[in-house]
């Protein structure tokens, strides 16, 4: 499947991995681009000597071509700005915040700038700035969100600005893909469907939390205080959604949630933890490798879009 995003990166799927933080390492991302999309490795908070060891794992182990998504609100966006020049990913995604002030330095280094974005003011702004796509992602997404459904935001970008777009948000299967690719997109970045890749290095407890998933599994907090946040329902978001109903701030619910990520990622807390995922993550049923989901993927979307975009069995 050629599109202008397989073409500007030289990759065989126009097919991103969420640069999800505490889930997006080497192994991950290494398995990814291996398969022939993009490995992403995400920084979240992290200092930058860990995402520097990480870097350098996925360096030592493919040659093929990877991304860095960058959180533009950590303290060392300075220093993970100095290690992606440095190591060279070819994309640089990024998230909370704009880029801006980063783009040329990037550009020097032969890095593509692809900013995630939830409205398309934004994505006409990037644009201007110079950056080479940019990630439409929609409210289906899991963690931090913005207001509008990838259904409704993937086309308006598309007629906004002419750089490709990448559609997120509610992807999971080759139906996805397909509906993305007749809106418009040059391709498509997905998160939660890799949380049980096989080489995916999350809790045992948090996978098998996605696996069993419903539809009506996913829940948002944090929109009084605009921090909207996408995860699966256990007693953390149960607790969340009752003080806020209450009208507690946000220091007052900020404790909830400080270091339950790593709770649910690392030590498999899915009662207490953040178990960020999708909408989609009831469609989520069985552990397959990164290459399995990648040529699963494609070949449905393939037989959609021969037969109209229909799914037809």
């Amino acid at each position: 499947m050629k599109t202008r995003l397989t073409e500007m990166l030289s990759i065989r799927y126009p097919i991103f991995q969420g640069g999800m933080a505490w889930v997006a390492e080497h192994s991950l991302a290494g398995a990814v681009s291996k398969a022939g999309g993009l490995g992403i490795i995400g920084a979240g908070g992290a200092p930058a000597s860990v995402v520097e060891k990480e870097l350098w794992e996925l360096k030592k182990n493919t040659d093929a071509p990877f991304g860095l998504n960058i959180m533009l609100l950590s303290p060392y966006v300075s220093e993970i700005v100095e290690l992606a020049v440095q190591y060279r990913p070819a994309v640089v995604t990024t998230g909370a915040g704009s880029p801006e002030g980063y783009i040329e330095k990037f550009h020097s280094a032969g890095i593509k700038v692809i900013p995630v974005i939830a409205s398309t003011a934004l994505a006409k702004r990037m644009e201007r700035c110079g950056a080479d796509a940019v990630i439409a992602e929609g409210c289906e997404s899991g963690g931090h969100i913005g207001e509008l459904t990838t259904m409704a935001l993937v086309p308006q970008v598309c007629d906004a600005v002419s750089i490709p777009v990448i559609a997120a948000g509610g992807i999971a299967d080759g139906r996805g893909f397909a509906a993305a690719m007749m809106l418009g997109a040059q391709g498509i970045q997905i998160g939660t469907r890799f949380l049980t890749a096989e080489e995916c290095v999350v809790h045992e407890q948090y996978k098998e939390r996605v696996l069993a998933a419903r539809d009506i599994d996913s829940v948002v907090t944090g929109r009084s205080h605009g921090h909207p946040v996408r995860s699966l329902r256990n007693s953390m978001t149960r607790e969340y959604g009752k003080l806020e109903k209450e009208g507690k701030s946000f220091e007052e619910l900020e404790p909830l949630t400080l270091g339950a990520l790593r709770a649910a990622v690392v030590d498999g807390d899915v009662t207490n933890g953040t178990v960020m995922a999708g909408q989609i993550a009831g469609l989520v049923k069985e552990r397959l490798t990164c290459a399995q989901i990648l040529e699963q993927m494609t070949a449905q979307a393939e037989e959609c879009l021969k037969k109209g975009g229909c799914w037809i069995e």
